[in-house]
Formats: structure tokens, C-alpha cells, sequence
């Protein structure tokens, strides 16, 4: 299984991306799929997950309301829309997926891991 994630880029504050977490190798039709991020000499964080089965959603208190995770089945694709960007959501952003319909907001919790992409919002 991989995970590719795309979509970072350098974008000023209060400006919008999206990110692009395209899985191969098989599909996640009972698990979940999650983004985390990670910012320069800091913890990696959770961001959002989907519950693929029902779409249900789970955000950070940080990005509520300002970021929507979503999911394409047909191209078992995960995305990240971040609207409103602030400075302090610079990091390298992480996709991963597990295969337990049941959320988790620890990386560790996650059978399988993207490489990361970087979003920087500059001020």
C-alpha cells in the first residue's frame, strides 16, 4: 500500500489549499483515513479524519471551520481543503490510514503512513 500526498505549496495568510492523499495497492472501504501535520521543532498533531463508510468527519479544535477533509471513492482519494490559512498551520502535512472504521488521533494508531508535504504560510 502507498499513500501520495500532494498539493503543499507557499500560499500568504488567508489564503486556501488543497491537499491530495491518493492511496494504491487497495482500498479502505472499512477504515479511516487522517491527515496530521507537523511544524518545525514541534509534535506531530492530528488534523481531521473521515471515516470512510459514512463520511463521518473529526477535526482538531484548531482547524474547525476553517479546513474540510473529504473523499473521492472512485479514486481513493482523501482531501484536505484548508481555507483561511493562518501562519501557525505551517508544517509538513502527513496522510495515513488504518483499517478499523474506529478514529484515532495518535500517527501511531495508523497502519500505513504517507510521505509528507509541505504547506508554508507566510504572513
Amino acid at each position: 500500500v502507498q499513500l501520495q500526498a500532494s498539493g503543499g505549496g507557499l500560499v500568504q495568510a488567508g489564503e486556501s489549499l488543497k491537499l491530495s492523499c491518493a492511496a494504491s495497492g487497495r482500498t479502505f472501504s472499512s477504515g479511516t483515513m487522517a491527515w496530521f501535520r507537523q511544524a518545525p521543532g514541534k509534535e506531530r498533531e492530528f488534523v481531521a479524519a473521515i471515516r470512510w463508510s459514512d463520511e463521518n468527519t473529526f477535526y482538531a479544535d484548531s482547524v474547525k471551520g476553517r479546513f474540510t477533509i473529504s473523499r473521492d471513492n472512485s479514486q481513493n482519494t482523501v482531501y484536505l481543503q484548508m481555507n483561511g490559512l493562518k501562519p501557525e498551520d505551517t508544517a509538513v502535512y502527513y496522510c495515513a490510514a488504518r483499517n478499523s472504521p474506529v478514529v484515532h488521533y495518535t500517527l501511531r494508531q495508523y497502519n500505513f503512513k504517507g510521505q509528507g508535504t509541505l504547506v508554508t504560510v507566510s504572513s
